[in-house]
């Protein structure tokens, strides 16, 4: 059984708990893509052969993870996956070194120091923003880097970089994508909560700086249950189509102003507004539905008021084949952020390869050409935060499908 190649590490896991803290926090301009060859992909089943290990001894990475505590269950699975990354990269000379942080600030300072003291040379994680907050000045004093895996894009920089996905840059792709289909009047409803505040302030940025104009602005209180009084001020009060009484309307897109709206909000909440605005008569093809990570949910696939809206996310292809990995694995599924640390650690273990002394340096890091994991195309900027070349998918009653294939190299990253 492959779990045979893998360390043993006795942990107590917690039940599992969604993730809710690594929402970004800060309202930033996105930062541009230098120009850059491309670089051969490094991970998943059909990879290239990797270039022979580094002549020195043996390196430590850290892995700083809640194996204990609230998040403990998706701690466990992300450690799985940097686990599978480290067989998958046929690394001998790497040694990952897990600590559990507990998912308390103090947790995480205190795995750090530990892990510091015993050579680890690169720290991935922690997960939680307090987290990252804490380890930062330990690993920085000691000059060791840290790639996190939060999106608490003000923690980024200095020794620093950010692994999340960063909402800012779906919405950038998305609107991107919309105005090459000829789509210029955007309007939002967003949840009142800091997830949707930074999803509207970056759709007010991209669509200005894209030459779009945002008509409307709606939010609403996700605690409530009910996001009716949202949709009808979106709406303008507008009457179901088909109710008695309603005025036989222009075509949706006309009589609300609008021809393309962010829905950044998923699961069930997604699915009963998505409902309302289909009864009002929002929805494809007259006005397209721009959504978010949240949208990348196989529960939410195939809902019918979603039909032909639109969200960015990794490449669905490789994606699929390392979930299939996990599972045969490790007989369950990996939760999304599983495949964070799955590329994270593969990244180390090329770097490890790649004969760098010192091996994670930051300009090992920073490689203008960037790399290619099961989450598609990605590379670190000069500030810490990560850039992914997204893929924009629509969804189908059948299935979801792409229709822009994410850029193959930073060469074509024009979002």
């Amino acid at each position: 059984m492959l779990r045979s190649h893998f360390p043993r590490f006795a942990s107590p896991i917690a039940a599992f708990v969604l993730l809710l803290a690594l929402t970004a926090c800060v309202r930033g301009p996105m930062v541009a893509a230098p120009l850059a060859s491309p670089q051969s992909p490094f991970v998943g089943p059909g990879a290239p052969p990797q270039p022979p290990p580094r002549a020195a001894g043996p390196v430590k990475v850290a892995v700083l993870l809640p194996l204990s505590g609230a998040n403990a269950e998706l701690g466990k699975s992300m450690l799985e996956a940097a686990q599978l990354a480290l067989f998958t990269t046929g690394n001998d000379r790497l040694t990952l070194v897990p600590r559990d942080t507990s998912g308390t600030p103090d947790g995480a300072a205190n795995a750090a120091r530990a892990v510091i003291g015993e050579g680890a040379e690169l720290i991935l994680g922690p997960l939680l923003a307090a987290e990252v907050d804490a380890v930062k000045p330990v690993a920085g004093q000691a000059n060791v880097n840290v790639i996190a895996f939060s999106t608490a894009t003000q923690l980024a920089g200095g020794n620093v970089f950010l692994m999340g996905f960063l909402p800012r840059q779906e919405v950038v792709r998305e609107v991107s994508f919309a105005r090459e289909r000829g789509l210029s009047r955007f309007a939002v409803l967003a949840p009142n909560t800091e997830y949707g505040r930074v999803m509207t302030d970056a759709l007010r940025e991209t669509a200005a700086q894209s030459g779009g104009t945002i008509v409307k602005t709606e939010t609403f209180d996700p605690r409530s249950g009910d996001a009716g009084p949202a949709v009808q001020r979106l709406t303008g009060n507008a009457s179901p189509a088909g109710a008695p009484g309603a005025a036989p309307a222009a075509p949706p897109g006309a009589a609300v102003g609008f021809d393309v709206l962010l829905l950044p909000e998923g699961g069930e909440q997604l699915k009963q507004i998505a409902r309302r605005l289909q009864q009002t008569g929002i929805g494809a093809p007259q006005v397209h539905l721009l959504g978010s990570g949240l949208w990348d949910d196989p529960s939410i696939g195939g809902e019918p008021a979603l039909a032909g809206g639109w969200f960015a996310a990794s490449p669905p292809d490789l994606r699929r084949e390392f979930e299939g990995r996990f599972q045969a694995t490790y007989n369950h599924p990996p939760p999304r952020l599983a495949s964070l640390a799955f590329d994270a650690a593969a990244l180390a273990s090329v770097l490890a390869k790649g004969g760098g002394n010192p091996p994670f340096s930051h300009d090992a890091i920073l490689n203008p050409s960037g790399f290619t994991g099961v989450d598609g195309l990605f590379r670190f900027t000069p500030q810490g935060l990560v850039q992914r070349g997204l893929a924009v998918i629509e969804v189908q009653p059948g299935g979801n499908i792409v229709v822009s294939p994410a850029p193959r190299d930073f060469r074509d990253f024009v979002y």
